[in-house]
């Protein structure tokens, strides 16, 4: 599993864009806000070092597909560092779709190792104003 599936990218770019209007309303400035949100729902499931290497690996293919995003890390939190600077340094559209295919490597590497039911589970409890039909990956 190399490149983000065209299904994953979908429901990755979904969210991405409820993320943006939430942190465009509450004024943060976060890089990667659905990481920071979707982080403690994955932690009480597999602990932290389970979300550290989940993420971990999430980048390193993303990296495959981007090279820019060698910049980043993750540090032993699970959280994500050095995309403050990438965002930076890159245009918006262009860091959105770095974040797009991070995000959709992080719901692949889910479906593969909790299945498609608790990863929609997952996704629906962190951003319910997703209907179950865009989340539901037992066909894809």
């Amino acid at each position: 599993m190399n490149r983000a599936t065209p299904q994953m990218r979908s429901i990755a770019r979904r969210l991405l864009d409820a993320e943006m209007r939430n942190a465009a309303e509450a004024g943060s400035a976060a890089a990667f806000p659905a990481a920071d949100r979707l982080r403690p729902h994955l932690a009480a499931l597999m602990g932290g070092g389970g979300v550290h290497a989940l993420f971990a690996r999430s980048l390193a293919l993303a990296r495959t597909e981007l090279p820019w995003l060698k910049a980043a890390t993750v540090n032993q939190a699970g959280a994500f560092e050095g995309l403050d600077t990438l965002a930076a340094e890159h245009p918006p559209y262009e860091y959105f779709e770095g974040m797009t295919i991070l995000l959709a490597q992080t719901l692949g590497l889910l479906v593969a190792f909790i299945g498609p039911t608790l990863t929609s589970r997952v996704v629906g409890d962190v951003w319910p104003q997703i209907p179950f039909a865009e989340r539901d990956w037992q066909e894809g």
